[in-house]
């Protein structure tokens, strides 16, 4: 509801010694579907600072006229008009279930937000789709916790649609969907931190190769110094820039060359140091390479021993390489050869920098892209510089692909892989926890699994119990097994998993066959009594099972800042799953009948 109103001072008479705005905009919003889910009051006033102060004055002396309209009436004090404490608004939106954590931290990203990939970064974690993913998984893991609080509390005297071996198999099938797809949530955060604190850049290169040059092209200013005096970068020059679109910060750092070098002193070592260190912290290295001549009128690439080890360096921790071979105006003037100049010195960067493709290294001029700025000339892409940014835009799209779209993951859509990208580092740190759980859970469910197989695989072991055989006569078959009424649980894979158990059949020494002298099954064992030892199947401890589901549960719980009624929930699935096997007995004395009472009202004779 909108309205045009004339202000005036509250503790005051209306007149025009008393007006503050003539035609200020009040807006009123009423609950729930308002910023912080209560009611809201906007006042749109004119004019500049000084019209601003006098109308927050005038609202604070409103709390002298309500206490004295409270006074006269006898009734109960209200709440006062105050200033919102920081961040008070955010958290009443919270209170209210307007807003979730996740949607608050999407909220500060898009204030900070200063290129469009951040934008779109925080638009996608402000839709509440993160939120709403995370919920799902919750929901998904207490429903599965329910059935296992079933199978806990009604195993022994209900008789279910599944076996618990089934059951167990079936959850623990969606839970590693569901372990997949937190993977997968987890590395594409650190791919939105690129998108988010800026994808860090490194030039690498020898002194003089045209580093500096090369950032004060790509921001358009001098933020380097550029000489032609070796050595004259030390420390490290970081400047932040909107490339494409991409938040980048480009470092400028020591020229790197062999110690061996006289003039190579100690301030420059450091800054040599410092330098390879950077470059290792990097997202992506440009190696700035200088064309130089060599013998007759051929050109070839000026490498340092330094600079090569350097960029191994990074290769090794997986850093995405860019190859920049600078002073291109060094080559043939005809486009022919001067085509085929640049194609060796392609040919040889990638014999240098082995796995670096060739649509990763670009032949550039500095030079000439400085004299066209410098004498206003107006062409397509002076130097090549162009053609390099766009490149180096490629590597970041390369490198900031969600993880999950590749290898033919056509269970979700793109969609879905880029809104993952919005997953912050405290989102992450939980899902961490979330998928630790869970792997522990399928790590107790997995390996009952493969006990089970490994059960089934044994020579004897047809069924899951088996019994005691003797040999009473020395002259029968000994492969002849007479059966005692002594029965046990029977394992194929004996003293394997540190959880297994053992039971013992005890009987006449002279009724145990012994299996030393006649060993046809090898998941026997003999003590020192002449007793059978078998492995009793072990169990999956489905208690520890669900407190893990429920710690996952948890972790997600904290990512969004609901999920107080767990409890509730899982009791929920419960008795919705079922309620079939909730019965209360009753016995009708007259008919000497068991009535059962389901959880309708009715009831009905069984017997």
């Amino acid at each position: 509801m909108a309205t045009l109103r004339a202000l005036y001072e509250p503790t005051q008479a209306p007149s025009p010694n008393t007006l503050l705005d003539p035609g200020a905009l009040v807006l009123y919003f009423p609950s729930p579907r308002t910023v912080t889910g209560e009611d809201v009051l906007e006042l749109h006033v004119h004019g500049g600072p000084a019209t601003v102060k006098a109308v927050l004055a005038a609202i604070e002396k409103c709390n002298d006229v309500i206490k004295s309209d409270e006074d006269n009436a006898s009734s109960s004090p209200s709440s006062l008009i105050r200033y919102a404490e920081p961040g008070e608004f955010t958290r009443r939106a919270f209170m209210n279930d307007v807003l979730d954590l996740p949607q608050i931290e999407a909220l500060g990203e898009t204030l900070n937000a200063e290129t469009e990939q951040q934008r779109r970064l925080a638009v996608r974690g402000a839709n509440n789709t993160l939120s709403a993913r995370y919920e799902d998984w919750r929901q998904q893991l207490l429903y599965a916790r329910g059935e296992l609080e079933a199978l806990i509390d009604f195993s022994e005297d209900q008789h279910f649609d599944e076996s618990p071996q089934e059951l167990i198999g079936s959850v623990s099938a969606q839970v590693d969907v569901l372990r997949q797809q937190i993977r997968f949530h987890i590395q594409n955060a650190s791919k939105g931190e690129l998108l988010r604190n800026g994808i860090k850049i490194a030039l690498l290169g020898a002194p003089n190769a045209g580093k500096s040059s090369l950032l004060n092209r790509v921001v358009g200013k001098e933020a380097a110094i550029v000489s032609t005096e070796e050595g004259t970068t030390r420390d490290i020059v970081d400047v932040g820039i909107d490339l494409g679109g991409w938040y980048c910060k480009l470092g400028d750092m020591a020229g790197l060359r062999s110690s061996k070098n006289d003039a190579v002193g100690a301030v420059e070592l450091e800054g040599i140091r410092r330098a390879k260190q950077r470059a290792l912290e990097s997202d992506v290295a440009v190696v700035v390479l200088s064309v130089q001549e060599g013998e007759g009128k051929t050109t070839q690439l000026a490498v340092d021993p330094e600079v090569l080890e350097a960029v191994h360096a990074c290769q090794e921790h997986g850093k995405s390489i860019v190859v920049a071979i600078n002073k291109s105006d060094r080559l043939p003037q005809s486009v022919s050869a001067r085509d085929e100049a640049a194609g060796s010195l392609i040919q040889q960067a990638q014999a240098l920098f082995n796995g670096v493709p060739e649509s990763q290294i670009f032949s550039i001029s500095c030079k000439e892209a400085e004299q066209s700025s410098g004498l206003g000339l107006i062409t397509a892409d002076p130097g090549n510089i162009q053609t390099f940014l766009r490149g180096l835009i490629s590597v970041f799209e390369e490198i900031a692909t969600p993880e999950g779209m590749q290898g033919g993951n056509d269970m979700h859509d793109i969609s879905y892989w880029e809104d993952s990208l919005g997953v912050t580092h405290r989102q992450q740190t939980n899902l961490k926890q979330c998928l630790e759980h869970l792997e522990r859970f399928l790590y107790e469910t997995k390996t009952s699994d493969l006990r089970q197989q490994q059960q089934q695989k044994a020579p004897i072991n047809n069924s899951t119990t088996q019994s005691v055989y003797n040999n009473t006569s020395a002259d029968a078959n000994p492969k002849a097994k007479v059966y005692t009424d002594i029965q046990f649980h029977a394992h194929a894979d004996a003293g394997t998993y540190a959880h297994e158990t053992q039971i013992q059949a005890q009987t006449p020494s002279d009724a145990i066959y012994n299996p030393e002298k006649y060993n046809d099954n090898e998941n026997e064992k003999v003590d020192d009594n002449n007793t059978v030892m078998f492995d009793a199947e072990p169990e999956v401890d489905i208690v520890t099972a669900a407190e893990n589901l429920r710690f996952a549960a948890e972790s997600l719980a904290q990512i969004t800042g609901r999920g107080g009624a767990d409890v509730e929930d899982v009791l929920g699935v419960v008795f919705e799953k079922y309620v079939r096997f909730f019965f209360f007995w009753k016995f009708n004395h007259k008919t000497d009948h068991i009535l059962v009472a389901t959880d309708s009202a009715s009831e009905s004779e069984i017997f």
